[in-house]
This record gives C-alpha cells, structure tokens and sequence, in this order.
C-alpha cells in the first residue's frame, strides 16, 4: 500500500473534498484516482506529481501529492 495526498482543483471540487490522503495499492497510478473519484478521464487536463508535470500511467509513490486541474478557462 501507498499513501498519497489528492488535491483536487477547480470544478473537480464540486462534491468532492478538496484535499484527501487515500490508501492505494502497490503501482496505483492517476488514472487509477481518477477512475475512484469518477472523473472522466478526457476531463483532466493537468496532472502534477509533487509538482512536476506527469502522465496517467505514472506509478505513485509513498507520500507523494497528486494534483489534478482540468482545463483552465477564461481569457
């Protein structure tokens, strides 16, 4: 099991908590998150693991935070 920080940013806080700690198994990954909070997938447009940039598939590690943006309107 790994522990890992979830921020959630923006629309996807409607009905969700903005912050959770949630137990994953051994090479969960985001897309992995995403399924458990029903975010469609094609809805995230930005996905930064300890504040780098990374894709969908990237295993997560023990202690790391896991911010999920979708699209950024406006202009």
């Amino acid at each position: 099991m790994v522990q890992v920080n979830v921020r959630l940013f923006a629309t996807f806080r409607e009905n969700r908590e903005k912050e959770m700690m949630m137990d994953l198994a051994q090479g969960a990954t985001p897309r992995d998150v995403i399924e458990y909070l029903n975010i469609p997938e094609e809805e995230v447009a930005i996905i930064l693991i300890n504040g780098r940039h990374q894709e969908l598939g990237t295993a997560l590690q023990d202690n790391d935070t896991l911010s999920l943006f979708p699209p950024v309107g406006g202009g």
